[in-house]
């Protein structure tokens, strides 16, 4: 049977590169299930790392260590592509609940991989607002905040 996939947004898989509250919770997930996301995700968990160092809560020596691990980890990732269809999705979802740009984006990627394979996927998030918004969509989410 192959490995199956989980939705890792951005906010789970920054867990997976710097430790806070949820990154033990994560690295169990990965080992668990393949990693699946939008194409965005890697310049979102970039764009975090990058802040982390501006604001002095990553060390050079550190930072660099991230960067080539994520470089590695790329590799693995399988990247919904933001389609015209994902942005349709989008769209509608901004229209139907109260939620942001990238995470209307991020959860309507889920979807629209969801409809194509015919499969549920789990939708793995640290971010609050996000987890609130698949549940309201009755996404099968997994809270790693």
């Amino acid at each position: 049977m192959p490995p199956s996939r989980g939705y890792f947004d951005s906010s789970a898989l920054v867990k997976r590169y710097v430790m806070e509250s949820g990154s033990q919770h994560v690295h169990r997930l990965v080992q668990e299930y393949d990693v699946l996301s939008s194409a965005i995700a890697p310049v979102e968990v970039l764009s975090a790392l990058y802040r982390r160092r501006a604001t002095g809560d990553l060390a050079e020596q550190n930072f660099n260590a991230i960067l080539s691990r994520l470089q590695g980890d790329r590799g693995y990732w399988e990247l919904v592509e933001v389609s015209s269809l994902v942005l349709d999705r989008a769209e509608e979802l901004i229209q139907r609940i109260e939620i942001k740009t990238l995470d209307a984006l991020h959860v309507a990627s889920l979807m629209t991989i969801q409809a194509a394979l015919g499969i549920r996927i789990p939708f793995i998030t640290g971010d609050r607002r996000q987890r609130d918004a698949a549940g309201r969509l009755a996404l099968d989410v997994i809270w790693v905040g």
